[in-house]
């Protein structure tokens, strides 16, 4: 969800968000093989990046990691610690739900009985895997796994004139837990109901934002999505959406922070970004504007996982101005392309109307 652009970014930022990214990576394998590596994700390293911003003596928790195709072949900065394994933990464990429903639903090559059970396997490993990580650092991943259990029932009786905010809810608790439990980490539980309300509310914006960008899709294939099984307007998507990054800056303005200038950005300027791009109102170049829609056709678990590997050790995740997304078929764009800011300083686009003290250089 939060997908910044390296431009916007500029060297400090663009070098602390890739120093998280890569530690949860490693972080995953290091505490779990080189096959959990492939649930590293953007989203997940806000977890180490909060972790940090906490910590007494941010730079303790950083290490220099060896060479690695994906920078190619440079060594580099990486986070390392509690909030990187917490990360790892948190992701694999939600990756395992993914897949269990990917089987459940039958989609792509998992409606074949034996890829069915060997990625029902890989799922029960990841969650076993990530309930061990949480245990190692302190934390119940059996929050997760019961929000994702909700989460299923919750589905199957919402309807017309259901709350939308009933079916965002177990995602609301489950990101809500993972935030506050960076403050233990730090050693900072004045900031647990801060964050945990933080949380709370970039799980709303993250099942918004997915139900709003799949709903075209989601038409097309009969797949069932949030928004039109409940008659929510998107009006009414994009009003609670802008409420919930309100409710994250004021959040965040009551977090005890040592350096939270990198949490700031990505969690009050990014994340406003990608309420916009979702909504449809980033203004983008001509040469980019998205054609008419198709219906996404999605890869099952191992076609997946081989989709996976190609872009990463192709840099496409990174540099690409567009590729598909390995399972779900979207278009994406690399994390250093395609720029939608016209910037003129390095790394800040200006905090005009954000009421919080900007954290970027050259503003």
């Amino acid at each position: 969800m939060v997908r910044p652009c390296g431009h916007r970014l500029g060297e400090r930022f663009k070098s602390q968000w890739m120093a998280h990214l890569c530690g949860l990576c490693l972080a995953l394998r290091g505490d779990h093989g080189q096959f959990a590596r492939l649930v590293t994700n953007y989203d997940g390293l806000l977890i180490s990046v909060l972790t940090e911003a906490q910590a007494a003596r941010p730079q303790d928790g950083r290490r220099t990691a060896g060479p690695c195709p994906l920078r190619g072949m440079r060594t580099a900065s990486v986070a390392r610690g509690e909030g990187a394994r917490l990360a790892a933990a948190v992701s694999l464990v939600l990756a395992s739900a993914k897949v269990r429903d990917h089987v459940a639903d039958g989609d792509g090559l998992l409606a074949r009985g034996p890829v069915a059970v060997a990625a029902r396997r890989v799922a029960d490993g990841w969650g076993r895997a990530g309930a061990r990580g949480g245990a190692g650092v302190g934390f119940d991943t059996g929050i997760l796994v019961d929000a994702v259990d909700r989460q299923l029932g919750i589905e199957a009786l919402a309807g017309p004139g259901t709350p939308l905010l009933a079916v965002t809810e177990p995602t609301e608790t489950a990101t809500a837990a993972a935030f506050a439990h960076t403050a233990v980490l730090a050693g900072r539980p004045g900031n647990a109901v801060p964050l945990a309300e933080a949380g709370r509310l970039f799980g709303r914006l993250a099942h918004l934002l997915d139900a709003v960008e799949d709903r075209t899709a989601d038409a097309a294939t009969g797949a069932w999505n949030p928004l039109t099984a409940t008659g929510t307007p998107l009006a009414e998507a994009r009003r609670l959406a802008d409420d919930a990054l309100h409710g994250i800056r004021l959040a965040l303005r009551d977090t005890e922070f040592t350096d939270g200038a990198l949490a700031h950005l990505l969690l009050v300027h990014e994340l406003g970004r990608s309420v916009d791009r979702a909504f449809g109102a980033v203004p983008r170049c001509a040469a980019h504007l998205p054609g008419p829609e198709a219906p996404v056709k999605k890869r099952g678990l191992l076609a997946g996982c081989g989709m996976f590997a190609l872009l990463c050790c192709s840099c496409q995740m990174c540099c690409a101005e567009e590729y598909e997304g390995p399972w779900s078929g979207k278009k994406r764009e690399g994390c250093c392309r395609n720029c939608d800011c016209d910037c003129p300083c390095d790394g800040c686009d200006g905090c005009d109307g954000c009421d919080c003290c900007c954290p970027c250089d050259g503003c």
